[in-house]
């Protein structure tokens, strides 16, 4: 069962032959196995909801904490480490299979120390370990299995293994047994992979030589993107289908830069696909984490925060640009699922939700064609099912995904009537039982969603979303600080500290697009700090920042990745902070500051550019964003401003001012500001602002010519 895969030429890996885990079968229902009565284990006193669902499982789990490492080391025995999240569907499969099964417990406590982790409250170890898993030839993905030594080098991994062999792979009792005597027997391709995966890790942290990237560069890879979009369905080619958000904004960036209508319909139309498709919730609102399929029908049904913030933001721009009632209407709709069904006591976000319901996936979301004709009687139900594809025999494993992926002529009138038996059938699902939710404070995410909330707010004229977002920011900043320093996590009182440098990223955003939504300096003294201390305890030798503090917990190594992952890298965020922290400030201390972090990080991101679309799209800020102060008080300067923010541009600084001594005196505006005696408005770029603007329609006209003059 055993055989050697090549990590380089010169160096040989310890693996088995297996198949990749294929995510076309993350939809094949498991039987849900009965579940043994035995005492609760050590993570009987976890704060993450993940790692309570294993409390009563027969395994002696440990949490990630240095007694294991240490029970390790004296035990002799090898660490079995399992990474995975509350709403990640294979990870209850494994667990319902294996984890609860007393058989295959007993081998895993006999041969290993066994540890569990929650990635969304460790992400720092998922990094690592997932960095590790590649790096053997294996996608990746969730749950992540992986063997340690005593120390927590890895030496070989995968994601799931079935109990009994199956889908071509080994059962996984056979796995644990291979892996544990080839470890006791001191087989040296142990070493040989452990050496050689701790040598692939650290060469990855290590800054490459120079290189320049500019505005025609990220024009060619906006091009070259465009070139693997679906032109049916929208996204990206094939399947499974993602969201990916940064593509999306990097396309449109490049047509704001370009004005070539072809990048932003490519955004437009995977918008307009996942907006219609299954992986959209049409009857509760909110955009599930990815379709398996090449058209957005079949969702993989965990509903993320983080998805939900990225894809908000998006839908923010689309409107502004568009008008399109579809693109209002899901932002409207997606925030009402956030306060119906992710607000949490203190009026943070909570995590996510769970692809599962009575251990089925996707069985809380799902209708049948009876379901609906009881639901709504006769007449009505015909109407809904011609619309959302509501059919006999179901359009997935015999139950329908609601969607409107067929094009269907609508009236406003029909909208209307659709949108109050959407009500209904709501009503009717609010009886079923749910599927679990995480409801872990996690600061990263938060930050993201608190930021779109700021930023969508005034495109879609909803400004009650600015007081939604500043109740959470409050949550974070009374419940998640300790002298001055974020922390990470937050559920039940207990805090995961200290904080990571995705967790500032997010944040120092979040105060930013609060403090532009309502002008109260105290949101931008508070990002200033945040700055200061994610300064102080995370900046890195190469001019980025590492994502854990330089006195948390020790790790195999400091991780520091530069690739957008599901989220947009902490490092992009870090970068388009510190812009608008330069412009805000007047301190061009914080541009020096993001031009040493582009000088350190863009050699490591030149040779697989395609991952770093968050950084890329940083760097269109840094050479591109405008400026917009807006000089004057009245209902004059109010209504500038409120178009100010209107703009469909991903990213501006607006700065309200009364006059023009409040500007630094060698602001490029001050000159011309000090001479206007009306309201106006000043689009500026660099050392250059345009003449004074005085109608909202100018105002329009003077940003789209400042973002051609940039390009």
């Amino acid at each position: 069962m055993v055989s050697r895969a090549i990590l380089s030429p010169s160096i040989p890996l310890f693996t088995f032959s297996l198949p990749r885990y294929a995510l076309s079968l993350s939809h094949k229902r498991e039987p849900k196995r009965r579940r043994r009565r035995t005492p609760v284990n050590r993570l009987k006193d976890a704060a993450s909801p993940y790692l309570i669902q294993h409390k009563d499982n027969p395994v002696d789990w440990w949490q990630w904490e240095p007694a294991a490492f240490a029970e390790a080391r004296r035990s002799n025995r090898p660490i079995l480490l399992s990474i995975g999240y509350a709403a990640c569907h294979w990870c209850h499969v494994m667990a319902h299979e294996s984890f609860e099964d007393a058989a295959t417990a007993a081998v895993m406590n006999e041969l290993f120390v066994n540890i569990k982790v929650d990635r969304e409250e460790r992400p720092e170890v998922d990094q690592i370990y997932m960095s590790a898993l590649q790096q053997l030839g294996v996608q990746g993905g969730w749950p992540m299995t992986m063997f340690l030594d005593p120390e927590g080098a890895p030496f070989w991994g995968g994601t799931y293994f079935p109990r009994e062999a199956k889908y071509g792979q080994p059962a996984f009792t056979e796995v644990l047994k291979t892996m544990a005597n080839a470890y006791a027997s001191g087989d040296p391709r142990i070493a040989q992979n452990r050496e050689a995966l701790l040598h692939r890790l650290r060469e990855k942290a290590r800054p490459a030589g120079a290189v320049t990237i500019g505005l025609n560069e990220l024009d060619d890879v906006a091009t070259r993107i465009l070139g693997i979009m679906d032109p049916e369905h929208g996204g990206l080619q094939g399947s499974p289908k993602f969201p990916n958000t940064p593509f999306l904004e990097l396309l449109w960036r490049a047509y704001e830069r370009s004005g070539r209508q072809r990048f932003r319909d490519a955004a437009l139309h995977a918008l307009d696909g996942m907006s219609e498709g299954g992986i959209y919730d049409h009857i509760g609102g909110g955009y599930s984490r990815y379709s398996v399929d090449d058209h957005w029908l079949v969702p993989h049904f965990e509903k993320m925060l983080y998805d939900n913030a990225q894809i908000l933001d998006l839908l923010g721009l689309a409107y502004s640009q568009t008008q399109a009632d579809l693109f209002r209407a899901r932002a409207e709709e997606t925030v009402g699922w956030l306060e119906r069904e992710m607000l949490t006591e203190g009026g943070a976000f909570a995590a996510s939700l769970d692809a599962d319901s009575e251990g089925h996936e996707g069985k809380y979301y799902v209708w049948t064609l009876k379901q609906v004709l009881d639901a709504l009687g006769a007449a009505d139900a015909e109407f809904f099912a011609r619309h959302y594809d509501i059919v006999p025999f179901g359009n997935w494993e015999g139950v329908s995904i609601p969607n409107r992926l067929k094009e269907t002529e609508r009236s406003p009138a029909d909208e209307l009537r659709l949108a109050m038996l959407r009500d209904k059938l709501l009503a009717v699902r609010a009886t079923r039982i749910p599927p679990g939710r995480d409801d872990k404070v996690l600061a990263d995410w938060n930050g993201l969603m608190i930021a779109a909330l700021a930023n969508v707010a005034p495109r879609v004229h909803r400004p009650e979303w600015v007081e939604l977002a500043a109740r959470a920011f409050r949550f974070i900043t009374e419940s998640m600080v300790r002298d001055g320093r974020l922390g990470h996590s937050w559920r039940t009182g207990k805090l995961v500290f200290p904080g990571l440098s995705a967790d500032y990223a997010a944040m120092i955003g979040a105060a930013l697009a609060l403090h532009q939504a309502t002008g109260d300096a105290a949101y931008l003294d508070q990002a200033v700090a945040w700055q200061a201390t994610l300064e102080a305890h995370h900046a890195a030798e190469d001019g980025g920042y590492y994502l854990t503090a330089d006195d948390a917990e020790g790790l195999l190594v400091r991780p520091q990745a530069t690739a957008d992952d599901a989220v947009t890298n902490p490092n992009a965020l870090i970068a388009r902070n510190l812009v608008r922290l330069a412009t805000l400030t007047g301190d061009e201390a914080y541009r020096a500051r993001v031009d040493r972090l582009f000088e350190g990080l863009l050699p490591r991101a030149a040779p697989q550019l395609y991952g770093h679309a968050g950084l890329l799209n940083a760097l269109d800020t840094r050479l591109r964003a405008p400026e917009i102060v807006i000089v004057g008080a009245g209902p004059e300067a109010e209504a500038l401003f409120a178009a100010a923010r209107r703009l469909p541009r991903a990213d501006m600084v607006i700065q309200r001012i009364a006059d023009a001594t409040a500007l630094p005196p060698d602001h490029p505006a001050q000159a011309k500001a000090a001479s206007v005696t009306q309201a106006a408005a000043f689009v500026c770029a660099g050392a250059v602002c345009s003449l004074p603007v005085t109608d909202t329609a100018g105002l329009i006209r003077a940003v789209e010519a400042r973002a051609r003059a940039e390009a």
